[in-house]
């Protein structure tokens, strides 16, 4: 396998509704809270590879104020030499036309490509009239209008006659499936996500002490000291 490269783009209406509700602003990153989403398909679409280090760096020139970082910025080397960077920006404007998520995968093999867009760009609306926010949790009312939608851009789905069609739907759907008729499929473990949280502790943790950090069986320990200091 040759280069990976993953690149998400967020709304900002979704950190500074986030982080407003905690006295642990520090917490709550954009790798930790979003980052882990693009983390899970990336790897895995690579499973079977491990990384091995992993060297980030972050920015907070927008959000700063609300205590998170704007976006981060990290290189993994796998555990096959092949190298795999991934960014996550949720700093993008509230009046950006993408509901909360833009994600885009590009993985390149010896013998293959895999390559992804999911950005909705191809679905666009506009309109002289504000087409409201897509993510808009209680008490929290953005200033701005928004008068161009990337349609069906909200990532669990979009609600019609009081009912969820999308993502989400079928994803609730499958695992009744799965667990009433025993229908295999393809969720992720609670081992998954731990270990795929853990990498996303592991970015900010590199970004914090600008170094490479080798991802062994103590991480754990090593990331709790790091964000502690």
């Amino acid at each position: 396998m040759l280069p990976v490269v993953t690149r998400a783009f967020m709304n900002s209406m979704v950190p500074i509704a986030t982080v407003r509700r905690t006295n642990e602003r520090k917490n709550l990153t954009p790798m930790v809270v979003s980052g882990t989403h693009s983390m899970d398909m990336s790897l895995w679409l690579m499973e079977g590879k491990y990384p091995k280090t992993i060297f980030a760096q972050s920015v907070d020139k927008k959000l700063q104020s609300h205590g998170t970082k704007d976006s981060t910025f990290g290189i993994f080397t796998m555990d096959d030499d092949a190298i795999f960077s991934m960014n996550i920006s949720w700093a993008l404007p509230t009046v950006w036309p993408g509901s909360v998520y833009g994600l885009e995968i590009g993985i390149v093999g010896t013998e293959g490509v895999i390559d992804i867009e999911d950005t909705h760009r191809d679905l666009v609306l506009a309109s002289e009239k504000p087409q409201g926010h897509g993510y808009n949790p209680s008490g929290y009312n953005p200033a701005d209008n928004r008068h161009v939608d990337f349609l069906t851009s909200y990532p669990p789905g979009d609600i019609y006659n009081n009912q969820l069609w999308g993502p989400m739907r079928e994803e609730t759907n499958s695992w009744f499936q799965r667990l009433y008729v025993g229908t295999e499929t393809p969720h992720a473990s609670a081992e998954d996500g731990h270990k795929n949280l853990v990498m996303t502790m592991a970015m900010d943790a590199s970004s914090k002490i600008n170094e490479k950090i080798e991802i062994n069986d103590h991480i754990e320990s090593e990331i709790v000291k790091i964000q502690s200091d």
